[in-house]
């Protein structure tokens, strides 16, 4: 019989001495700071757990408000993520805080035909200079140039690289630990793109491709490497899960790991054992942002099993994001770090053994 009757709603009074911690098991108690709660306990309980390889995922603009350097680098450091798949925007912006190019506060009730005299670009409530990205761009294209680049490769690969490229940067300029590409380079966590024309990277990349570059991205090689590692994961005794932070192509990109093993490669498996998405997205209006986990559960997605470990929070990112990392940080502190990007041949040999053939 499924319980109705949790604890009871008494929380104490806040005062001077109430921490992050408390404020959330004590006084997030219903609606979607109770989702919030939730999505808190499942991180920090289940998720940040040594077998778990975790996956996360980042829509829109993220960067340009600080969630990078502020929020993601230090989950990366501490070992919480394992691969991450992104919108090329987040990425692109990420870079800009190791070139030392600065973003800065704004407010949304400007007037952008006067932020366009003045050479401004706005992001919401955030502004730059034009020349951040054209500085950004020659950055790229620039990195683009080196024998490393001029051939065919995944978007892990490219983000490897030129995450080497941005550590080297910002440790240059004495910028700290500021870009989420850095960082992931150097722990070793893939980062993908899944589409990796959508952005001013992909725009860089294409300009190179009429000077003769052969650089291009391998999407067929994402699609198997990310399946892959989901596979080694469950292979290895290991469970999956996923920490999705807004919808879109990213969300899809990382669901239909489970998807491609079951349905394509016709590979024995159950779906991701946890999930956790952060969303403004309603399920009813047809948005792939807006889809639940029960319906991931009819796609194989997601392990019917795993319901029960299974949070959408209805908020938006830039609220929910530094109250789970902080939350996760001040309970679990770090973990290993699994260190992927090194095992992503293995992986891929092990799904090539397992495909069913075509």
């Amino acid at each position: 019989m499924i319980e109705h009757k949790g604890p009871a709603i008494i929380p104490p009074p806040l005062d001077e001495n109430t921490g992050l911690a408390q404020l959330i098991e004590q006084h997030f108690l219903a609606y979607n700071a109770a989702r919030l709660r939730e999505g808190c306990l499942l991180w920090s309980r289940f998720m940040a757990r040594p077998e778990v390889t975790l996956g996360l995922t980042l829509t829109g603009a993220l960067t340009p408000a600080g969630l990078g350097a502020g929020c993601l680098v230090p989950l990366v450091r501490r070992g919480f993520v394992d691969f991450i798949i992104s919108t090329g925007a987040n990425l692109y912006h990420d870079a800009h805080f190791a070139l030392g190019l600065s973003l800065h506060r704004s407010s949304p009730h400007v007037d952008d035909t006067q932020l366009r005299r003045e050479g401004l670009v706005r992001i919401y409530d955030i502004v730059m200079d034009y020349e951040v990205l054209l500085k950004t761009d020659a950055f790229f294209r620039e990195i683009m140039k080196a024998p490393e680049f001029d051939r065919v490769m995944g978007s892990a690969e490219f983000h490897m690289l030129a995450g080497r490229y941005l550590a080297e940067r910002q440790r240059v300029l004495g910028l700290g630990d500021a870009s989420l590409l850095a960082a992931c380079a150097e722990m070793e966590v893939p980062v993908y793109t899944s589409s990796p024309g959508d952005s001013s990277i992909g725009m860089n990349a294409a300009a190179m491709a009429l000077k003769g570059s052969q650089f291009a991205w391998d999407a067929n090689r994402d699609v198997n490497e990310t399946a892959a590692l989901v596979l080694m994961a469950k292979r290895g005794g290991g469970k999956t899960g996923v920490v999705i932070m807004g919808g879109g192509s990213p969300k899809n990109f990382m669901l239909q790991t489970e998807p491609h093993l079951q349905e394509v490669l016709g590979i024995d498996e159950k779906g991701h054992d946890y999930f956790l998405q952060v969303t403004d997205a309603r399920p009813d209006t047809g948005g792939l942002s807006g889809a639940t986990p029960s319906e991931a559960v009819s796609w194989g997605k997601v392990d019917p099993a795993g319901l029960p470990h299974t949070v959408v929070c209805y908020v938006d990112s830039t609220v929910a994001l530094p109250i789970l990392a902080s939350y996760l940080i001040q309970t679990q502190g770090s973990r290993e770090p699994k260190r992927l990007y090194a095992r992503r041949q293995e992986a891929l040999d092990l799904l090539a053994r397992e495909a069913k053939p075509a």
